[in-house]
């Protein structure tokens, strides 16, 4: 369930919101003057909400690559080079 409150809360009611977004690990959004303002998330939620969209544009980019090119790795080819990295 969406947690939406007035801006003003943040302000208010600070506490409750950090231990509202840290224990629920969900956002609370901010509002202002009725409309969508501000996302308040926790530092976990945010970091793991980057690394999603990292992996996300990774695996566009992949995809791109994958269409202008016939070059294909086996899986053997791949632990290959991550070994030899190591």
């Amino acid at each position: 369930m969406k947690n939406i409150r007035p801006v003003s809360d943040l302000r208010n009611n600070f506490a409750e919101i950090s231990r509202q977004v840290h224990e629920s690990n969900e956002p609370v959004i901010l509002t202002k003057n009725g409309y969508g303002d501000m996302v308040v998330l926790s530092m976990e939620s945010f970091e793991n909400l980057a690394f999603q969209c990292e992996i996300l544009n990774k695996l566009q980019e992949a995809e791109r690559e994958a269409e202008i090119t016939k070059k294909r790795y086996s899986t053997k080819n791949v632990l290959d080079e991550i070994k030899a990295m190591f």
